[in-house]
């Protein structure tokens, strides 16, 4: 049986500068190992992403329209959408933080200029035409259950599971306080109500692993080489003397924290004994960066001043410098 290789990314908003910095020092490996395959679509079989890896996923399986089967973006292009407009996707506006009281009985920003930056990026392209599967997650509000988008499912299933990208990307950032819910409409005309896979699935690389197994049943464990990347974490510390006297206001913002980190890190704990029980530890790497140790980074997912994405944009690569002997290993496994 030939290897299957995953790519996974976490979420955590304009922080995908983060893996995004990281990717680019790998395509660049990537690339001097076999000129011919110069992009990270021609060397995983599945890409998998929650929110901003969501984005980034869509971005790198993008075909492009002027050169068929090849990928639109290098991996540069990809996380240039956040360095670009990453001001703008986070600009609160002063009415709407007047109107949202800041966030507090609204959602903070006005989904509209990263509806637009999608569609400058993605277009009219479907789910269907990605050049490899991807898994990325949303959850139905309505509903009440998981939504994975599968390009492969649109193979089996039919029209009924086929998006237009952009509404992929837009429902799988759709951050619970940050942006409204997506209300995204398949092809086939089914309405589904979307917020951020980061509420269930932050780190999605357990389920890009389920997939794989679902979709080719002769896989084991020790055919798997899986990267998963991270966002960065902070470690704040919550301190019982001002938790206790919290109410549900108090626990909105500690609660996204601590639930989207907390998945993350039982996920990699999980995989870390899978791949140790088979035997096989060096086939999955983790990447994920302290971001206590940067001193001009803030953790916030909505900071997107210059600073602050500059700031990102340097850890990543210290990310990606700091890991290049993993990374070399990695390379020689794919």
């Amino acid at each position: 049986m030939p290897s299957f290789r995953i790519l996974s990314l976490d979420g955590g908003g304009i922080r995908g500068i983060i893996p995004g910095q990281v990717l680019v020092a790998l395509e660049k490996k990537l690339q001097k190992k076999d000129p011919a395959k110069p992009r990270l679509a021609d060397w995983f079989d599945l890409i998998a992403g929650t929110s901003t890896g969501g984005i980034l996923t869509c971005l790198y399986l993008c075909p492009d329209k002027n050169n068929p089967g090849r990928p639109k973006f290098s991996a540069e292009e990809a996380v240039d959408l956040y360095l670009q407009n990453g001001d703008n996707i986070f600009d609160v506006g002063f009415f709407k933080s007047i109107e949202s009281l800041g966030g507090v009985v609204d959602e903070k920003y006005s989904a509209a200029p990263l509806e637009k930056i999608l569609k400058n990026y993605l277009g009219d392209l479907q789910l269907s035409e990605l050049l490899k599967p991807c898994l990325i997650t949303a959850y139905d509000i309505t509903r009440r259950k998981a939504q994975f988008f599968n390009s492969a499912d649109v193979a089996r299933n039919g029209p009924g599971w086929d998006f237009y990208l952009r509404d992929v990307a837009r429902a799988t950032s759709a951050a619970p306080t940050y942006f409204e819910p997506a209300n995204i409409t398949a092809l086939d005309n089914k309405v589904y109500p979307l917020v951020d896979g980061g509420v269930f699935a932050n780190n999605p690389t357990m389920c890009a692993c389920v997939e794989a197994f679902n979709s080719n049943p002769l896989l084991d464990v020790t055919d798997l080489k899986v990267l998963s990347l991270g966002t960065g974490e902070a470690n704040k510390a919550y301190h019982y003397s001002e938790a206790k006297n919290w109410g549900k206001l108090g626990w909105v913002v500690p609660v996204l924290d601590i639930m989207m980190s907390g998945v993350s890190e039982t996920v990699d704990f999980q995989l870390q004994m899978l791949f140790n029980s088979a035997k096989c530890p060096a086939q999955y790497l983790r990447l994920q960066l302290d971001l206590d140790d940067f001193d001009d980074v803030d953790s916030a997912m909505d900071n997107a001043s210059e600073d602050n994405m500059r700031a990102l944009e340097n850890a990543g690569q210290t990310l990606a410098q700091d890991s290049d002997a993993q990374l070399n290993a990695f390379v020689s496994l794919l």
